[in-house]
C-alpha cells in the first residue's frame, strides 16, 4: 500500500547545511563558495526545529570546515538534544583535537571524514599531513560510526583499492564516491577516469559498503530504497549566507526569511516547476 501524496512530510527526508564558508585547505576541486560567510546559532536550531517538526529525518552539518564554525560543538549538542533528527557531519579531519572530539560524543551519529588518495597523493591533494588525517579519524572512531568520502579524479582512482583496504582497517562502514564535479578552476572527470570508476565498482569485492554522490552515479549500479521520492523531497542544501537550494551545486536558491524554511522550499519548488511547464 503506498501513502497518498497528500500523507507525505512536507521536509525533505535530509538537509545539508554549510555552517560557514571558511576552511583552511585551498583544494581546487572544492565547489564551496570562497567568500565570507557563517550561519548563527539561533538561526540554525530554529531552522532545524521546523524542519524536525515537518518530517525531516536527518541533518547533515559541512562547509567549509564545520569544526571552524565558533559554536559547531553548541550546535550539534542542541540539535541533538531539542529535535529527533540524526546528526552528521563532513570534515577534512585536521581540527578534531581531544577536547572537541569529546564534547561531540553523545551528539553525533555518523561522521564522514574526506580521504582524497593516501600517503603523497592525499597531501598533494589536500596540502596537510596524511599522519594528522590518520590521528582524526583515530579520534573519531571512538565516539561514532563515520565513513570516508573520497573525491574521485585522476589522482584518485588509481588508489581506490587501498582507499578500501584503509576503510577496513580503520574501522569505517562506508566508502562515500564523489566523482569529481566541475568547478571554476578545474574540470568534471573525464571519460578515462568515469570508466576507470566503474570497471572499479563492478569488480569490488571488499566489505565495507560503496556509496555514490547522485551528481556522480551515471553508469554506477545503485541500489534506490525509495525509487519514488525525487528532487527536494528527498533532499535540500542550506548554504552559509542562508539560502536554500537543491544542491549544493545548484546555481538556484531562496533566501530563508522571517517565514522560515518550509516558504523557502515552496518557494523554490514554485520556482522549479515554472521552468519545467517553459520547457515542455
Amino acid at each position: 500500500m503506498h501513502p497518498t501524496e497528500a500523507s507525505w512530510s512536507k521536509s525533505p527526508r535530509q538537509v545539508s547545511i554549510a555552517l560557514t564558508n571558511v576552511c583552511d585547505l585551498r583544494c581546487r576541486y572544492c565547489y564551496a563558495p570562497k567568500h565570507k560567510a557563517s550561519l548563527h546559532t539561533d538561526s540554525v536550531i530554529r531552522w532545524l526545529k521546523e524542519l524536525d517538526s515537518e518530517g525531516c529525518l536527518g541533518i547533515g552539518f559541512g562547509g567549509g570546515e564545520p569544526t571552524l564554525h565558533p559554536d559547531f560543538v553548541n550546535i550539534c549538542k542542541r540539535v541533538a538534544g531539542e529535535t529527533q533528527l540524526a546528526v552528521t557531519f563532513t570534515t577534512h579531519g585536521h581540527h578534531l583535537p581531544p577536547k572537541l572530539v569529546e564534547s561531540l560524543k553523545g551528539s553525533i551519529h555518523f561522521a564522514r571524514i574526506s580521504i582524497d588518495g593516501v600517503g603523497s597523493t592525499y597531501e598533494k591533494q589536500r596540502g596537510k599531513p596524511f599522519a594528522n588525517l590518520l590521528r582524526g579519524v583515530e579520534s573519531i572512531a571512538a565516539i561514532s560510526p563515520f565513513g570516508i568520502n573520497v573525491v574521485v579524479n585522476e589522482h584518485t582512482v588509481t588508489e581506490l583499492d587501498v582507499l578500501s583496504e584503509l576503510a577496513q582497517k580503520v574501522g569505517a562502514s562506508e566508502l562515500l564516491l564523489l566523482p569529481q564535479q566541475a568547478t571554476s578552476i578545474a574540470p568534471s572527470i573525464d571519460g578515462i577516469v568515469s570508466q576507470a570508476l566503474q570497471d572499479w565498482v563492478y569488480n569490488y569485492k571488499d566489505k565495507v559498503r560503496l556509496a555514490v554522490s547522485e551528481a556522480g552515479a551515471s553508469g554506477l549500479p545503485t541500489c534506490d530504497p525509495l525509487p519514488g521520492e525525487r528532487g527536494l523531497q528527498a533532499y535540500a542544501h542550506i548554504d552559509a549566507s542562508g539560502i536554500l537550494r537543491a544542491s549544493s551545486y545548484s546555481p538556484i536558491g531562496m533566501r530563508i526569511g522571517s517565514a522560515g524554511v518550509l516558504s523557502a522550499l515552496e518557494r523554490l519548488r514554485n520556482t522549479f516547476e515554472i521552468q519545467r511547464e517553459a520547457q515542455s
